[in-house]
């Protein structure tokens, strides 16, 4: 077990931030969650986060997933007095961190989410996990009922599935890009290792290339499955808030670097502080 008494990161706020899907809130501060093939179990209360694992595991794994070394309030300490929005909005999620995570689970995680709502999302990934990907036994610190977890499927077996397969997950249209996408990969079209080795731009553009994929879900894989915090994904709610609070702009260049952080707390907070419509539509 590894104990944190950290008060700078809320695992409930990155639950439900719109970033990360095989997260579960157990109740009683108690977190369960998949990463690829790894299986974490987290409490938080007033002691700090307890994560259920060996030292060496959350070293080598949760420790960068978590993204545990950056300093989120110094970046929030860029935050212009005079924004009065972005301020409030970062004081209300200052708990969320962007996650290192896998960029091919990344990729079809954000395909899924077009025209989409978190709790939909959540349900089609486990339906794909639990028909195309690996059962494997949770660890024995696990302390919740699951016994059992699936990993995500890879491009192998995504690629050899049936159109009608894929939609009895409940994919409809976005069934086609899934499939297509983990085909494109399999033959080297769309190489991911070499993508996560461009810069921003480069990247972008080449994920792009992928079926179903637009600006703004590229900008999503950019963000939460490079980690390039300059991604500033622009979905229906940010749209929105940029019309009606940013009417001349956003001020992009003062937040060079980390624009894609700023995002998460305008996208949380008008999700749960200003309207809470936690089932809202996140494309």
């Amino acid at each position: 077990m590894v104990l944190l008494r950290r008060d700078d990161i809320d695992i409930g706020q990155i639950c439900d931030s719109g970033q990360c899907f095989r997260m579960e809130n157990m109740g009683g501060g108690r977190f369960s969650m998949v990463a690829g093939d790894h299986y974490l179990e987290i409490e938080q209360n007033k002691k700090g986060l307890l994560f259920r694992c060996e030292e060496e595991t959350f070293e080598s794994i949760w420790k960068d997933y978590f993204d545990l070394d950056t300093d989120y309030q110094s970046i929030r300490k860029k935050i212009d007095s005079g924004d009065s929005y972005l301020a409030r909005a970062a004081e209300f999620g200052k708990g969320i961190r962007i996650l290192r995570q896998d960029l091919w689970e990344m990729v079809i995680t954000f395909i899924i989410s077009q025209q989409n709502h978190i709790k939909r999302i959540r349900r089609i990934i486990g339906l794909l996990c639990e028909k195309y990907g690996e059962r494997r036994r949770c660890p024995e610190s696990s302390q919740g009922d699951r016994r059992f977890y699936d990993t995500f499927p890879g491009p192998e077996r995504l690629a050899a599935a049936g159109l009608e397969e894929l939609r009895e997950c409940n994919l409809g249209y976005r069934a086609r890009y899934v499939k297509e996408t983990a085909e494109q990969i399999l033959k080297g079209d769309v190489i991911l290792e070499e993508i996560a080795g461009l810069e921003y731009p480069a990247a972008k553009q080449e994920l792009l290339r992928c079926c179903g994929v637009g600006s703004k879900v590229a900008d999503c894989i950019c963000l939460f499955g490079l980690h390039m915090l300059q991604a500033f994904p622009v979905d229906t709610h940010i749209r929105q808030i940029l019309a009606l609070h940013y009417p001349e702009g956003f001020p992009f260049d003062r937040y060079q670097g980390y624009e894609g952080v700023f995002q998460q707390y305008l996208f949380y907070f008008d999700l749960f502080g200003e309207k809470g419509g936690a089932a809202r539509d996140i494309s």
